[in-house]
């Protein structure tokens, strides 16, 4: 479970920093919001209400607002101090901002384009969420969202694994949570459509991979300290003082290259297209 407080924290504490060290999750942004032509069935012109869950620092934000000059946004993000740097850089007319857990707020609106870049990774009912948010989607509406997958820092839980193997520490130890695949996402949505596809959803989804160089393991560390995004799961730790400076250790020693070590991000990519009128009706 992620617990939640902890993530408001940390993403307001490093509100200032996100841009500067978020690129993959910039340019995951970029290529979600650029292919949305691919899959749109009404005009970009005929989108009057986006919802965007995570809005951040307003990088995806501003994207919207610049495609879709004739739409209402309404921008969510659970952590107070992103909403507010984002609230002193963009003051279009059109967007609202609102602090707000999207598992727990209450949506009284029905919306043409959902929108979400690299957050459904903090769900604690991924299903649930979705369910929810396809239902407020109106006729030939899209959520589109990307989101990591379970190949995201693979090299940082195999020197977690090798770190435990060699200083002989049992039970369960983690740096972070288990990402789902491409399939376990499918096969969750595949659910929600019901028998015959009653829900009248068709689903496109394709992955990717981008990969980060680093001088050091504690440097690709520190970069996803200063962003926030490092473990927010409830739980305790090893307590073993020598573990993680082993884990940096064989990080360093194995996953580097002309004198550069690896980071591997697992990019995920869904655009559920909301057909259920036509197919019901």
């Amino acid at each position: 479970m992620i617990d939640k407080e902890k993530l408001k924290r940390r993403f307001s504490r490093n509100a200032k920093n996100y841009d500067e060290y978020a690129n993959v999750q910039k340019k995951m942004g970029s290529f979600l919001v650029d292919n949305l032509v691919k899959h749109t069935i009404i005009e970009c012109s005929q989108i009057k209400k986006i919802l965007e869950i995570g809005c951040g620092t307003g990088y995806v934000t501003r994207k919207l607002a610049n495609d879709y000059p004739n739409a209402q946004i309404t921008a969510v993000d659970i952590a107070p101090g992103m909403i507010e740097l984002v609230k002193s850089t963009i003051q279009n007319n059109n967007i609202d901002f609102i602090c707000a857990d999207i598992e727990e707020i209450y949506i009284v609106d029905n919306y043409d384009l959902i929108v979400s870049n690299a957050t459904f990774q903090w769900l604690n009912d991924f299903e649930k969420t979705v369910a929810r948010l396809i239902g407020i989607l109106n006729e030939n509406g899209i959520l589109c969202f990307s989101t990591f997958g379970q190949h995201t820092f693979q090299e940082l839980h195999e020197a977690f694994d090798k770190a435990k193997n060699i200083l002989e520490i049992e039970g369960a130890v983690s740096p972070g949570q288990v990402f789902y695949s491409l399939n376990d996402l499918e096969q969750i949505i595949y659910s929600l459509m019901g028998q015959n596809n009653q829900n009248g959803l068709n689903i496109h989804s394709f992955e990717s991979y981008e990969r980060e160089y680093f001088d050091r393991c504690i440097d690709f560390l520190n970069t996803v300290k200063k962003i926030g995004a490092n473990k927010s799961q409830r739980g305790k730790n090893t307590s073993n003082p020598g573990f993680i400076e082993k884990v940096i250790e064989i990080y360093d020693n194995d996953y580097s290259a002309d004198n550069k070590v690896v980071a591997t991000y697992h990019n995920l990519y869904f655009y559920l297209v909301n057909n259920r009128f036509n197919a019901i009706g």
